[in-house]
């Protein structure tokens, strides 16, 4: 059996102030067919499970070009259709072929496109031929389109969040779209639109009873997969919302019914709990106050400057109320300011020397933070422990500080993933009464063990939590809380 797989991904914040290019995926991840490297990346799971049981079960894989680039505003058209054009050209070069599994992200907005994940898999479909056997992964922060449906044989989207559940799905992909091939099964969809756009955090209840949930309902009367549809309330398109997507075997259930039963019951215990998904989002000072009267470390969470969902994790806000309020236990990170990284390593460790810190991107960034900082700890093309075993660039990347308060700055922008962009750099986040990390979750899993408390900031900047806040122009209305 001849398997093509690759993957092109990114999540498109349409209100971000920058725009992705091709130099954005460079910095990231982007394999020209072959390339792949010997380690998982984080949109190359399909590839990398099809690299896991293809040999032994004597498929010819075909690997195709690996392209994902960190969330960031609108995607330029030039950018788009050249790693298109690209992934198209090596399924070309490939054919025939029975499989393509693809790894995506589902919310890459380009000029002139705003569904690019239904233009690529109808295009792969075009290319492939009906009998192909078309899946992929999906981020769940994605805007789920009829095109996507129509044109791939099964979507699968990750259940975690954060997102530790990347080759897990990447597995039950291959094996479902194998078992498909074979002709044991014939997978059908059901989607239901929930009308909704609710942050769904599967570290706590409600929402981790709802991932267990869809977890046990697969495998039985016919359900093959089960995905809650997060969608990602930043990108202004027709098809940003939550969404239910349930995937049944029509050989066990004629006409979907089932699968149409079983997403419809999660759709109404979904709306019969949105008022308890959100966490509490105190302001600044409300939230320096509850983490200077809790005992232990505590992780205050920026969220609406994570790279992560297109921010450009340069804000100030955080940082500089630590200093008007003289706390002097805390540590920031990573913080994007390519210009301040430079002065560091030129002024060497040890050294001391005023700068100004961040604020430089947009209004919602804030002004910069100006202070006399010593430079701590240096380290050149720096890796972050990521999702899934999957590593992060933060590029070169400063240890610097002032009256207690300690920042990471980078030169490539990405979220707070693990502990060891702190420990990297000589510095223990635990050791530290505030803990700031510019993320909205996938912080989690490695910075909650080590926090008494975790708290959700609600800072200003571009990933704003009020999304009254934000002029949607061009997204299905009703849609809650927007519209109340």
């Amino acid at each position: 059996m001849r398997v093509f797989s690759g993957a092109l991904a990114t999540e498109t914040n349409t209100f971000g102030p920058m725009p992705t290019g091709i130099p954005a995926f460079h910095e990231r991840a982007y394999f020209h067919a072959g390339e792949h490297p010997d380690k998982m990346q984080m949109h190359s799971g399909p590839l990398w499970a099809a690299r896991e049981v293809g040999p032994a079960r004597g498929w010819t894989l075909l690997e195709g070009m690996v392209a994902a680039a960190v969330p960031n505003g609108l995607t330029t058209r030039h950018a788009y259709e050249t790693l298109r054009d690209e992934l198209l050209a090596d399924l070309r070069a490939a054919l025939p072929v029975d499989m393509a599994l693809i790894g995506l992200h589902g919310a890459m907005v380009a000029d002139g496109y705003d569904d690019c994940e239904g233009d690529l898999l109808a295009r792969i479909r075009e290319i492939a031929g009906p009998d192909a056997v078309i899946g992929a992964t999906l981020d769940p922060h994605t805007h789920l389109s009829q095109k996507m449906t129509d044109s791939a044989d099964v979507l699968i989207c990750w259940k975690e969040y954060p997102h530790t559940d990347i080759l897990e799905r990447a597995r039950e992909l291959v094996q479902i779209c194998a078992d498909t091939h074979a002709g044991k099964i014939k997978p059908q969809v059901a989607v239901i639109d929930t009308g909704m756009i609710v942050s769904l955090h599967t570290t706590r209840q409600p929402a981790r009873g709802f991932v267990d949930r869809c977890t046990q309902l697969e495998g039985k009367d016919g359900i093959l997969s089960v995905s809650i549809v997060h969608g990602f309330a930043w990108g202004d398109v027709p098809d940003m919302g939550t969404k239910m997507m349930v995937y049944s075997d029509a050989l066990q259930d004629p006409g979907g019914v089932r699968a149409q039963a079983v997403a419809q019951e999660i759709v109404d215990a979904l709306h019969a709990a949105r008022e308890q998904f959100e966490s509490p989002w105190p302001s600044i000072d409300a939230a320096l106050d509850d983490a200077l009267a809790t005992e232990g470390s505590v992780v205050l969470a920026d969220s609406a400057d994570n790279a992560g969902g297109g921010a450009p994790s340069d804000s100030t806000y955080i940082l500089r109320r630590l200093f008007e309020r003289g706390i002097d236990s805390a540590c920031v990170g990573p913080l994007w300011d390519a210009g301040a990284v430079k002065l560091a390593f030129d002024a060497g460790v040890g050294a001391t020397l005023p700068m100004r810190i961040g604020g430089k991107i947009c209004p919602q960034s804030g002004d910069p933070v100006d202070a006399v900082w010593t430079v701590k700890a240096l380290k050149q093309d720096m890796l972050m422990n990521g999702l899934a075993g999957t590593l992060a660039k933060l590029g070169d990347c400063a240890l610097i500080e002032s009256a207690g308060v300690a920042v990471v700055i980078c030169s490539i922008r990405t979220q707070a993933f693990g502990r060891d962009l702190f420990t990297q750099l000589s510095l223990n986040p635990e050791d530290r009464k505030i803990v700031v990390v510019k993320s909205s979750q996938h912080f989690y899993a490695s910075f909650a063990p080590l926090a008494a408390k975790v708290i959700y900031v609600g800072a200003p900047g571009v990933v704003v939590r009020d999304l009254s806040m934000l002029s949607f122009a061009r997204i299905a209305r009703p849609k809650w809380p927007i519209d109340r």
